[in-house]
């Protein structure tokens, strides 16, 4: 089954999001959870961040937007693994008030990541 590139999820009382069941295999390395470029949240894959965007911000050790990109993603960056019962991570409250998100999400897949967004 091919997994869906979009799902909305309202957040249970413990700050928790659960992943669509044919979601979860793509996270079961883990989950990395940091701000986005706008008031949204990426959530990637471990693989990914490992394999794509650590790299990416290794960039120059002088380069001001390689600097600018570390804050932007290092900053309140939260690992996570999924709870093996029901597929879920919890979120930081730092990061739902950064994105302005209560309850209700969307996710949609952005390439190999995810962006988080409230629910409008």
């Amino acid at each position: 089954m091919a997994s869906p590139d979009y799902f909305e999820r309202k957040l249970d009382d413990k700050r928790r999001l659960t992943i669509p069941t044919e979601l979860r295999a793509e996270f079961a390395g883990g989950v990395v959870i940091t701000r986005g470029f706008s008031n949204y949240l990426h959530i990637y894959p471990q693989n990914i961040w490992d394999g794509d965007v650590e790299p990416a911000l290794a960039g120059g050790i002088l380069d001001e937007k390689t600097a600018d990109l570390n804050v932007q993603f290092r900053m309140g960056k939260v690992s996570a693994q999924l709870d093996d019962k029901q597929g879920r991570i919890t979120l930081e409250q730092h990061l739902l008030d950064y994105a302005g998100i209560t309850r209700d999400v969307v996710c949609v897949r952005a390439g190999k990541y995810w962006r988080l967004m409230k629910a409008s």
